[in-house]
């Protein structure tokens, strides 16, 4: 995994090196030592996958503390454009987003600290999105943010969204308990 960029502080676009021939492509997605030198996570205690078709938006998410969590997202099949919105009260990127395409062609990942939010919308024919996480899943602790309530300029004119995520809370609605600590 050779490069990375930070869209947002803490928060990181990793890309690997993809070795393709004529059978297709290889992506090594994990690389203990690489993620340790940047001083990143490597506990992850659950994996989910998602598969979605073209104009779903799935978001804005995240777990509050004590089940807060670091998420590792990556696209297996088709493309999305994944977003985060730093929640981190005192960041430098408080209420910011950072957009990111995901590919399967890419093999490109993010890594989300906790306290962000974390959502996408698929701009293939579908999508299958894999999340690997740092805490376990908890009902209670599940939260997200409007996904229209800070002008995110979503690839698509009508969305799909859940019902859930309809009845989310606008982000100047939502009182943050996220707090920020600087990175290394």
């Amino acid at each position: 995994m050779p490069t990375y960029e930070r869209p947002l502080e803490g928060c990181y676009e990793l890309t690997p090196v993809i070795h393709k021939d004529a059978r297709g492509q290889f992506v090594k997605v994990f690389q203990d030592d690489i993620f340790v030198n940047l001083g990143l996570n490597t506990d992850y205690v659950e994996e989910y996958y998602s598969v979605s078709k073209r104009g779903v938006i799935r978001g804005l998410h995240f777990q509050l503390p004590p089940f807060e969590h670091v998420k590792l997202v990556y696209c297996v099949q088709g493309h999305v454009q994944d977003v985060i919105v730093d929640l981190r009260v005192g960041s430098p990127g408080y209420g910011q987003f950072s957009i990111v395409e995901l590919s399967q062609e890419k093999g490109n990942m993010l890594y989300i600290p906790a306290g962000c939010a974390h959502g996408f919308c698929v701009l293939s024919d579908s999508a299958t999105l894999v999340y690997k996480v740092s805490s376990k899943y908890s009902a209670e602790h599940d939260k997200g943010i409007l996904w229209d309530s800070l002008n995110i300029p979503w690839d698509t004119k009508k969305p799909i969204l859940s019902a859930r995520d309809q009845l989310l809370p606008k982000f100047d609605d939502f009182s943050s308990p996220f707090v920020y600590k600087s990175m290394p």
